[in-house]
């Protein structure tokens, strides 16, 4: 089950919200939500529930272990233990097959190696779960002493599964006491009509178009224009796809009076790759920023342990997104042009506007060729791409030219979503504010409540006769 399949949207999200709406006291919206919530895990596969169950009770008791006792050596010891057990479980069912058949190509033994289940959602939950192990470590949240209260954390339907990653910490406190009010549902339906209608309409355009334009039987003749096309597209459908499902948990947590941050502040918008890198993915770039680069030592020591440093961090980012070396290599591209800006190119942090526009438009560059490595498992189809792009089968085709003016329309709007546009027109009307004339004013809010219904009514249409739609970050 997915956010945008229509049996989530008018029947198991909507019959949840009533429920919850029904009953007043937080413990038992509590309970309400971890059933549903193991619903909808259960739904890919009811065994791999018993893997969620499980490392939630491993933390569960590592975490209570840690803060039983007050010896400094027992609580790392339990941490160690804790941790440990976790990327075990992670490697085995995520890079154990990976492993193999690296090792398989290197030394040409023969057998079959085994193809192992990735559990949906794994990489999310099991960073949430040692995020919240550490956490107790450091004595920055209490153990929590209800079993179900802490699967409750790691299995909440609406970020579980593809994020974004929730540190224990931001929710513990409405975990106990919340309230569901009627304010919050609004803002809560709005942000999630927002992302179904990012994902059903502008994302899966996108991503049908890729299919086509980076089709492996495609590419060997593929022309510049093709190929590039096929690189706009992805860039705008992998933003599109993963901002619009933060997007729909940020609303389906509102509407359950949970509070989640932000995962995506318009990255593309970055006039350079840190700064892209902090409005990329925000849950994981902090989580290694967190819980790695820091605890390595971070920015406060010498120069060659920082590079080191910075190292190991993309190396791991790349590593987490997937069970191949294209993922790997993706890090390490992302982590020489970090080490680039940081200790050769030093970029002002407020630039002019023409520089930084310029700035932005050198950041979308390297970011196109980062999404073109990270495509591309198969790196023998990179470098058909590649050359394909710098014209090795011309530089225009029919097909490639009809696919462009088809969509003439498309593209702008899908880029306009990408970018702050409409949070700055919104703060341009905030700051005239009593200057707005009254009709205009009014034709706004009118906007404002007509939007969900209309976005909702667009996806719908979209939605009917696609039965497969799945986020991209499921894989990861």
């Amino acid at each position: 089950m997915v956010f945008s399949e229509l049996f989530f949207v008018f029947f198991f999200f909507v019959l949840c919200t009533a429920i919850l709406f029904f009953i007043r006291t937080t413990h038992r919206q509590n309970a309400v939500l971890l059933v549903f919530s193991l619903l909808f895990y259960a739904w890919g596969g009811p065994k791999l529930l018993l893997l969620l169950c499980g490392m939630t009770l491993i933390c569960y008791l590592g975490a209570r272990v840690i803060d039983a006792f007050t010896d400094v050596f027992y609580k790392k010891l339990g941490l160690f233990v804790t941790l440990a057990t976790c990327l075990i479980l992670l490697g085995f069912f995520k890079y154990s097959t990976f492993l193999a058949s690296s090792l398989q190509g290197i030394l040409g033994f023969e057998g079959t190696i085994p193809n192992i289940v990735l559990p949906i959602g794994i990489s999310f939950y099991t960073f949430q779960l040692m995020s919240y192990v550490v956490d107790v470590f450091r004595g920055e949240v209490p153990a929590q002493k209800k079993y179900w209260i802490l699967l409750l954390y790691a299995a909440l339907f609406h970020q579980c599964v593809a994020g974004p990653i929730v540190r224990y910490q931001d929710v513990c406190r409405e975990l106990e006491s919340r309230s569901l009010t009627l304010p919050k549902l609004s803002s809560g339906i709005t942000r999630f009509t927002v992302g179904l209608a990012k994902k059903a309409v502008l994302a899966n355009t996108c991503g049908a178009l890729v299919s086509e334009l980076w089709a492996a039987n495609a590419l060997p003749s593929a022309t510049a224009l093709s190929v590039f096309l096929g690189g706009v597209f992805y860039m705008l459908q992998i933003y599109l796809d993963f901002s619009a499902y933060s997007d729909m948990a940020i609303g389906m947590g509102k509407m359950a009076g949970l509070h989640y941050n932000e995962n995506f502040r318009y990255p593309y918008a970055a006039s350079s790759v840190s700064e892209f890198w902090r409005r990329w993915h925000i849950s994981l770039s902090t989580f290694f920023r967190d819980y790695v680069y820091i605890p390595l030592g971070g920015n406060r020591c010498s120069t060659g342990r920082q590079i080191w440093n910075l190292f190991v961090v993309w190396g791991l980012t790349g590593l987490w997104h997937g069970a191949s070396w294209n993922y790997v290599l993706w890090g390490l591209y992302y982590f020489l042009f970090l080490v680039l800006e940081k200790f050769l190119l030093k970029p002002k942090k407020d630039p002019t506007p023409p520089w930084r526009v310029l700035r932005i438009c050198g950041t979308l560059l390297v970011v196109y060729f980062g999404w073109m490595l990270f495509y591309f498992e198969d790196l023998s189809l990179l470098g058909t791409a590649l050359k394909g792009l710098f014209g090795a089968n011309g530089w225009s085709d029919l097909y490639a030219e009809s696919t462009l003016w088809n969509h003439i329309f498309f593209l702008p709007v899908a880029m306009v979503a990408c970018a702050p546009v409409i949070p700055a027109l919104q703060k341009r009307l905030e700051h005239l504010g009593p200057a707005i004339p009254q009709r205009l004013q009014t034709a706004l809010y009118a906007a404002e409540a007509v939007a969900p219904v209309l976005l909702l009514a667009l996806s719908l249409i979209f939605l009917v006769g696609n039965t497969y739609n799945p986020f991209l970050y499921f894989q990861f």
